[in-house]
């Protein structure tokens, strides 16, 4: 176990902490400091759509209130464009990523007429409808303007980066498998980039040591490993912890207020409480 852990906490700022966040950040902030470590805090904003400044204002107040105290400036990733653009365009000269026209209707309706599509644990694997096309053809919609995203072509990464594994400090190491969740968006045209991209991105540069996070995660941990090394970025270990359920055994979710910090706080409940929820 690299000494000593640099951790971080990722929420994205679209709405309020939950006990299921208060949970992750605990996980993290714990293995850091138990560990002399760094504990970091990163806002996932690139969502500008749904961001918000108050969200993300509460976000610390939660945190603080909680008695979680993080090293240094929170990183926002609505300041790293250039970096996430960095790494698609090097991806992208390697041919690893290839663009798709496919909206979202289109999809659902390909893998509907192909009937046997692959299920991955997110739900249908994209077909690969718009990876059969030729050059011209690609070069032609993107001249045009066609509204795109960029996918990671997981059959032709795998065959350059050879057999990965990750290690997860509860569920041992694993053999990634890059049919798990097929040729993931990396990038969006009107946001840039997304998730498994700025996460794996922003892990590196802020020199990440564990990545701690819901095992609802796990499986995108397959991809993130492949990307990482594309990338020559370092590998992390993974911790990937329960999760907390409501009442009908569903994750917790935003939209479940009656779970959120705030709510909880103004009810009068002090954080010994919120940590008993959280067991």
């Amino acid at each position: 176990m690299p000494t000593p852990p640099v951790t971080r906490f990722a929420p994205s700022p679209t709405g309020r902490l939950h006990l299921g966040h208060a949970l992750a950040a605990k996980v993290a902030h714990d293995l850091a400091r138990n560990g002399g470590g760094t504990f970091l805090l990163r806002h996932e904003d690139i969502d500008t759509n749904r961001s918000r400044p108050e969200y993300l204002t509460g976000i610390e107040d939660d945190l603080r209130w909680l008695g979680l105290n993080w090293d240094g400036v929170p990183l926002l990733q609505s300041t790293r464009t250039l970096a996430y653009e960095a790494a698609l365009a090097q991806l992208t000269h390697r041919e690893m990523v290839y663009p798709c026209f496919c909206t979202r209707r289109e999809i659902i309706e390909e893998t509907s007429r192909i009937g046997g599509a692959p299920h991955g644990p997110e739900g249908p694997v994209y077909p690969g409808t718009c990876k059969t096309l030729t050059k011209s053809q690609r070069e032609e919609r993107l001249f045009i303007g066609t509204p795109h995203s960029w996918r990671l072509d997981s059959t032709l990464a795998t065959q350059t980066t050879g057999h990965l594994t990750f290690s997860d400090l509860i569920h041992g190491t694993h053999p990634v498998d890059p049919d798990l969740l097929g040729d993931v968006i990396l990038a969006r045209k009107d946001i840039g980039t997304a998730y498994h991209l700025a996460v794996v991105v922003d892990d590196a540069f802020q020199k990440i040591t564990h990545v701690t996070r819901g095992e609802d995660l796990l499986p995108s941990t397959h991809v993130h490993r492949i990307l990482q090394a594309l990338l020559s970025f370092p590998e992390p270990l993974y911790l990937h912890h329960r999760l907390l359920l409501d009442d009908q055994g569903k994750r917790l979710a935003k939209r479940h207020d009656s779970f959120s910090i705030s709510t909880l706080r103004q009810s009068g409940f002090p954080p010994d409480e919120i940590w008993r929820r959280c067991r």
